[in-house]
């Protein structure tokens, strides 16, 4: 048996950690995660760093170890490109890559041999088996990061204005919940257990997928929105190119209605909205053991062990 050691240094919720080490462990292998690579033991075999940095004198004191790296997206503003580059310049060379997409592949620019495997975002088997409990209370659902609702204020407005009802999954910030005091349509859960989220998704009739048309954000994966689609709901959100381009692999599914768009815009977009999907045993491909049980990196991190 070998032991993975995953090095975050996150402070936010990383769902692939917990996936990977479901995986892992039916592999009858061990994980151990790590904020700082100062807690990995010298004698560790293989060493996950999702990047991040990665020092140099780390990665150096455990070259004994098989070491991937994960990049899981690509850098934000200010200075996105500059920070990319940083990163592809000064991170030691790993014995593998793990990227979220062929788009960051490109982003973060390795012109190198070092193997890689593209990994997405996925879904925990039981939201494609979970049925909605009672007919919905609300006309949409949105789970996720709550800070990023800042950018969207005149379209909460509009919703509320319109008298759509709205459910937040998750805790909301500080300055977000000034903001809906004023709104008397949004209802918030707080944080709920990742088990509980599919009942929650269920309250509501679509949901909602919001996210800024700038880069990298426009080009990475909205897990809510693969969420959203495994527990059936239909989705209504801002166009941009990953979310278009994940309409066009659930024919019917998505909606899209423009950011300045009015209230009514909104409800004509909730009247055509199809119905809750009840059989979803085709979207298996969305899962997370769809994600990683073929992923080229287990033979490289265990060999003939996995």
């Amino acid at each position: 048996m070998s032991t993975v050691h995953f090095v975050h240094g996150a402070s936010s919720y990383l769902p692939e950690l917990a996936a990977y080490t479901r995986h892992i462990e039916g592999l009858g292998h061990a994980v151990q995660l790590h904020v700082h690579a100062q807690t990995v033991p010298d004698a560790a075999e293989a060493v996950w760093w999702i990047c991040g940095r990665v020092p140099n004198d780390q990665a150096r004191r455990l070259q004994s170890a098989v070491q991937v790296h994960e990049y899981a997206s690509a850098s934000v503003a200010p200075l996105a490109w500059l920070k990319d580059r940083v990163k592809r310049w000064q991170h030691p060379v790993p014995d593998f890559r793990v990227f979220q997409s062929e788009w960051v592949r490109e982003r973060m620019g390795f012109h190198d041999a070092v193997p890689y495997a593209l990994r997405d975002m996925g879904v925990p088997e039981q939201f494609l088996t979970a049925q909605a409990l009672h007919a919905p209370a609300f006309d949409l659902v949105y789970l996720g990061e709550m800070s990023r609702l800042l950018h969207f204020l005149p379209t909460l407005y509009n919703l509320d204005q319109a008298g759509i009802t709205l459910l937040l999954v998750g805790d909301v910030p500080a300055p977000l919940q000034v903001v809906l005091q004023g709104l008397h349509h949004i209802h918030v859960t707080g944080r709920v257990p990742q088990a509980e989220v599919p009942q929650q998704l269920l309250r509501a009739r679509c949901g909602l997928n919001l996210m800024p048309d700038v880069l990298p954000l426009s080009e990475q994966t909205s897990t809510k929105m693969l969420e959203y689609l495994a527990v059936g709901l239909p989705v209504i959100g801002n166009p941009y190119a990953w979310a278009q381009r994940t309409a066009l692999a659930h024919p019917g599914r998505v909606q899209f209605v423009n950011l300045g768009a009015s209230g009514l815009s909104w409800q004509q977009a909730l009247l055509r909205a199809p119905a809750l999907q009840t059989d979803r045993r085709h979207l298996q491909r969305l899962t997370w053991h769809a994600q990683l049980q073929h992923l080229p990196v287990w033979r490289a991190v265990f060999g003939g062990k996995s």
